[in-house]
C-alpha cells in the first residue's frame, strides 16, 4: 500500500444522472462506498472477511461535500487517507476527482465501527487487522491533514439579516 491509496477508476453511468443533468448526490455516496470496498479488501476486512471471520465495519457518521458537478461519461478517481484509528474505529477521508480534468468533485469524511456480526455489537479488530491498519497509518501519518476534515455545517451569523 502506498501513502495515498488510489481506488479503481469509475465512469459516471446514465442511471446516476438526475433531472438536473448531473450525477445525483446519492451516487457520490455509492462511488465513495465502492472505493472503500477496495480499501477494506487491502486491509483484509472486505466481503471475504465478513463471510469467513464474522466481522464487519459499519459506517456511524459521514460528511460529504459536493464541490463540483460530474456528468454522464465523466471518468472518476477516488483517493483514500486514513486519519486516525483505535481498536474498534477508523476515521478516514476520501476525495473524488474528475479523472481527466483533475478537478475535485467531492469529499467524504467517515467514521466506521468494527462489529461482531453474530452479536451486531462493537468489537475490537483482530490482531492481524490492527497490524495492517497500523502499517497503513504509519505510511500516511505524515500526509497533510485535508482542509475539509472536521468541517462544521452552519449558516454564519450575518448582522444585515433582518429579524422580525
Amino acid at each position: 500500500m502506498s501513502a495515498l491509496i488510489k481506488c479503481p477508476p469509475r465512469t459516471v453511468e446514465r442511471a446516476w444522472i438526475d433531472y438536473n443533468g448531473h450525477m445525483n448526490m446519492a451516487y457520490y455516496n455509492l462511488v465513495f462506498d465502492q472505493a472503500l470496498d477496495h480499501v477494506f479488501d487491502l486491509l483484509g476486512i472486505g466481503a471475504d472477511y465478513v463471510r469467513n471471520r464474522g466481522g464487519s465495519c459499519f459506517t456511524v457518521e459521514i460528511h460529504v461535500n459536493y464541490v463540483r458537478e460530474l456528468s454522464l461519461g465523466d471518468p472518476i478517481e477516488v483517493t483514500f487517507q486514513l486519519l486516525d484509528w483505535d481498536d474498534k474505529r477508523m476515521h478516514y477521508y476520501q476525495e473524488m476527482f474528475h479523472g481527466r480534468d483533475r478537478y475535485l468533485a467531492a469529499t467524504s469524511e467517515q467514521m466506521t465501527l468494527h462489529v461482531d456480526m453474530s452479536t451486531r455489537k462493537a468489537n475490537p479488530f483482530p490482531t492481524d487487522v490492527t497490524d495492517r491498519i497500523a502499517r497503513l497509518m504509519a505510511q500516511q501519518i505524515n500526509l497533510p491533514r485535508p482542509e475539509r476534515v472536521g468541517h462544521v455545517m452552519a449558516i454564519a451569523p450575518d448582522k444585515s439579516r433582518r429579524t422580525t
